[in-house]
């Protein structure tokens, strides 16, 4: 493997992470509009389930989903057959905050690619998700 193409590839995800994190988009963080976009996406679900699929620990999904229903972004609903679980159901107020973070997420990729051809886009996109799914050995 050449050494070269690695420090590349971690110099620039290093990058890419420092500059897609530290500044918010829109009104949620990014724990948040993962858990919303994952909730939204795929249904109601457990804390065991979320951290399962982002690889992290109960405590800290749970805690990041009290947030959340707290800002009444979430609900609880009770597991029919285990009175004492519970799965997070997206609210009204959750589905209007992700999409408009999608919307402003969106926005800011679009305007750095602005002059990217759609091969580009499409081929940068597409190496994105073989990368996340690599790393995580998931999807």
């Amino acid at each position: 493997m050449n050494e070269h193409h690695l420090e590349m590839i971690e110099l620039e995800l290093a990058i890419l992470i420092r500059r897609t994190t530290t500044k918010k988009t829109g009104n949620l963080e990014r724990s948040a509009y993962l858990l919303l976009h994952q909730i939204n996406s795929h249904g109601a679900a457990g804390v065991k389930a979320l951290a399962a699929e982002f690889d992290l620990d109960i405590s800290t999904v749970s805690r990041q989903a009290a947030a959340l229903e707290q800002k009444g972004y979430v609900t609880r609903v009770p597991d029919p057959v285990d009175g004492r679980a519970y799965s997070f159901q997206i609210t009204d107020l959750g589905i209007k905050e992700l999409l408009d973070e999608k919307q402003a997420r969106k926005a800011k990729v679009g305007n750095v690619v602005k002059n990217w051809s759609d091969e580009e886009k499409q081929i940068f996109g597409e190496l994105l998700k073989k990368f996340n799914i690599a790393a995580t050995n998931k999807r």
